[in-house]
């Protein structure tokens, strides 16, 4: 069941100082299924952030059209739904939280929504215990952590209760073990929770556990495929001034010297397996 769907969608930015155009999005036809997890890739300018925000209607279509479900985002009267359907977490945390504490950060969407009390209590405990962040409610958040801010992020979104998280760059200003421990928790939401992910990202191990992954270049998608069948072709990745995996890259330059090895290697559990695999035969 298709949860987001888009035909002939793009969209232009205006520059009315320069009177200049610029399209950031260009006839892009894409569908998003529920359940999925889906990794958005491209280079600085390719219009991975303009998407994200036409997912949810923070932009509308100049051309083509984008149904979340069966609203359509151009209809101003369903702009409720849409983004009580499509969360979005924003690359900087200090940019989307408002609240004095934690947990009356999180309680904003709810409160927003016009539920009771006690049912806006539960989200919030519910929200804070999914993303580990129970025992810090009552604190300021400028007391959190890079991480613990993009914790608290994802929760406000989930007190609403989203049927899709976008992630738009969520994890670029964190260090690698805040990386690491967003994505845990977004993985889990997709797994064990049903949340149909879409996560807009530049760095490349994220998107080694996605369902699929689409590579955005001057607004157009240029590529769609799974990560194995993305990754496999290294030389077309980075003509569109991409990367791969660090253990794809490798295995990679493995195969440049004459070392017989797989190329569609994308974890280092999976190297591993590989090399030990090859010694048994040395």
């Amino acid at each position: 069941m298709d949860i987001i769907k888009t035909g002939e969608l793009s969209f232009t930015y205006k520059n009315e100082e320069e009177n200049s155009l610029s399209r950031a999005v260009d006839e892009v036809t894409l569908t998003i299924n529920k359940g999925e997890f889906v990794s958005v890739l491209g280079r600085n300018g390719s219009g991975k952030s303009t998407l994200a925000k036409l997912f949810n209607a923070l932009l509308l279509p100049d051309e083509g059209f984008v149904y979340v479900y069966s609203y359509d985002t151009s209809d101003k009267t369903c702009l409720w739904e849409i983004r009580k359907t499509v969360g979005m977490v924003f690359q900087n945390p200090d940019n989307q939280i408002i609240g004095t504490t934690v947990e009356e950060d999180v309680a904003f969407g709810p409160e927003n929504m016009g539920m009771e009390s006690a049912l806006i209590r539960q989200r919030v405990d519910d929200s804070l215990r999914v993303v580990g962040l129970s025992e810090h409610s009552k604190k300021e958040p400028h007391m959190l952590s890079g991480g613990q801010k993009q914790r608290t992020a994802i929760a406000g979104i989930l007190a609403i209760m989203p049927d899709v998280i976008v992630l738009d760059e969520a994890t670029s200003m964190l260090d690698p073990a805040g990386r690491k421990e967003i994505m845990r928790i977004v993985k889990k939401l997709n797994k064990e929770e049903g949340i149909t992910i879409i996560n807009i990202t530049h760095i490349m191990d994220e998107t080694v556990d996605s369902d699929r992954i689409v590579i955005l270049d001057k607004g157009r998608i240029k590529c769609v495929g799974t990560p194995r069948e993305v990754f496999k072709n290294v030389e077309e990745i980075r003509k569109m001034g991409l990367d791969v995996p660090q253990i794809t890259d490798l295995f990679y330059e493995l195969r440049k010297e004459g070392i017989c090895v797989r190329e569609d290697v994308l974890t280092p559990e999976e190297g591993i397996s590989c090399i030990r695999e090859m010694l048994k035969w040395v």
